[in-house]
Order: C-alpha cells, then structure tokens, then sequence
C-alpha cells in the first residue's frame, strides 16, 4: 500500500445541474441541486484512499459547518487529517458548479485554503519524508506550493504537480517537480507559451510531463524524445466534475508499478469517474478499478 501525501485545496462544491448553461443575464430554471464534498486537494486525496494507498491530507479548513462536515467525511474516507487545521474567522472554500450536459463550469472562492502557509507544510515534514508520493495542485498559495517541492526534493520523494488552476510556474518549481500534469492549456500558460502547439511544449520538459486531453487520453514525452499516447477510455458521460482529480489520485497511487501502468490506471479511474454524479462520488474503489482494467483490451 503506497503511502501518498496530499497537499491542497478542501472546498464544499455547491452544485446545480440544468439542462444548459445560462446565458448571462439569464435566470435558468434548474433540474437538481446537491452539496457534495470537493477541492482538488481533498478530491485526490479521498480518490487515493479508495484506490488503496495511504493517505495523509494536508490542508485547511473555516471554523463553520462546512469545515467540520468536510474533516469529517475525509475521516470517513481513511483519510489522516491531522494536518487539517482549522482557521478562525474564516470561511471553508466553496466551488459554485453548474453541470449541463455532461460538462461543467466552475467559480471557486478559496476561502480558508489560502490561509495553507509554508510553515504548516514544514509541520508536516516527518509524513512527508516517509511518503511514497507527494501530490499537489495551484488551489493554495505558490509560496506552500514551493515548500513542498523543496521538503519532498530534500527526502528524494516524488512529487506530482497537478498545476490547476493554470498559472504561469517559476522555472525552479518546475526544476523540482517529478511529473506535472495538465491539461493542455495548463501546460501552455505554466511555460507562458500560449498557442504553441502541445507536441512542442511536451518537448521542453522531457519526461517530466503527463499531459491529458480529456477523453482523448494522456501524453508523455521521455528523455528520449519517444512519446507515449495512452488512449482514453469509452464510456457514457454523466458528469466530468473530478475526473482530473481522480486522473492525478490514480496516478500517484500507481506510480511504483511504472509511469506507463499508472497512466493506463488513471484513465480508466478517470473514466470510471465520469459516469457517476459528483467529483467525489464518482471516484471508484480499486475493486472497481480492477474488474473496469480487467475488461477492457487496449
């Protein structure tokens, strides 16, 4: 069972799905509303539990309901959250999600997860030196972000970078990082190239990048300059909300069995993801996982 470490963001997703989007201005008659719990740190981190690793949840939280349902699902989910402080006089994030047909729009208020701070990092050193995978992404702030590539580079631990939301990334960050994994536009804006064609990009970070294209699957470039194309998955979309999350979990969960097997075990934990409701209810077990691999022939 690997251990990973999971540094980042904890929100409560507000969802609404309609049959459309709105156009602005527009009030939209919806179809079905829910609180689900989310955050791309807290996604990935109750991801890996149910894929099977170990997990330990570094972030924060506002002293309010939210917060205390939130520390409290993680619980449920094996997830260690003694790392998980909580912040007076601050509110818990929250993400305003619309879903309609199939995709999703987002606004995200960070709330109590830019109160993360490099010392609370820096407090979690010990789990982190003893990690097999260190897993973060851009919801709290870059001066955290740094230390916990400094600490995980100091103890020889890999370090996945999940750079969402997009950011243009300092060159000693990126110098630090294992495997940074974005979308398309993401890479492109963390190496402010925008409009560079994506083979051109991947070419500047060999064997550092896993790049995905949605249902197209994922690319990576070796230090060789050979690229590998791991196609995705066919499968009845429901609601995309999470499925990068849960692409990043599966990977840094999988990561020992070789960089190749772990993005085949993302894309199908990925996809699996998508023909659920919710970012978090739609990530499978690794029974699930396993029989989903087990079926399928590419």
């Amino acid at each position: 069972m690997p251990k990973v470490v999971v540094v980042g963001s904890i929100n409560m997703d507000l969802v609404a799905q309609a049959s459309r989007f709105p156009e602005p201005g527009e009030t939209l008659s919806g179809e079905r509303f829910v609180t689900c719990p989310g955050g791309k740190g807290a996604n990935q981190a109750v991801a890996a539990s149910r894929l099977g690793a170990q997990v330990v949840m570094v972030g924060a939280v506002g002293d309010d309901a939210f917060g205390r349902e939130l520390v409290d699902g993680l619980d449920r989910e094996g997830v260690v959250t003694r790392h998980v402080k909580t912040v007076e006089g601050t509110a818990t994030g929250v993400a305003l999600i619309t879903v309609a047909g199939g995709e999703n729009s987002i606004i995200v208020i960070p709330g109590a997860n830019h109160a993360l701070t490099p010392a609370d990092v820096e407090a979690a050193e010990a789990d982190i030196a003893s990690a097999d995978v260190v897993l973060t992404q851009l919801e709290v702030p870059l001066a955290t972000v740094r230390t916990v590539a400094i600490l995980a580079e100091k103890h020889g631990v890999p370090l996945i970078l999940n750079p969402a939301p997009a950011a243009q990334l300092p060159a000693e960050l990126l110098a630090r990082v294992t495997l940074l994994t974005p979308n398309e536009h993401e890479l492109a804006l963390a190496l402010n190239q925008p409009g560079t064609p994506f083979p051109d990009l991947l070419a500047q970070l060999p064997g550092k990048v896993v790049m995905t294209r949605g249902e197209h699957g994922a690319y990576h470039v070796d230090t060789q300059g050979a690229v590998y194309h791991q196609p995705g998955f066919k499968v009845d979309v429901v609601d995309t909300t999470g499925a990068g999350d849960t692409y990043n979990a599966a990977l840094a969960a999988h990561l020992q069995l070789g960089l190749k097997p772990a993005m085949r075990a993302a894309a199908a934990a990925a996809a699996l993801s998508v023909t659920r409701f919710g970012a978090q209810g739609g990530m499978p077990t690794a029974d699930e996982l396993a029989a989903f691999l087990a079926e399928q022939t590419a």
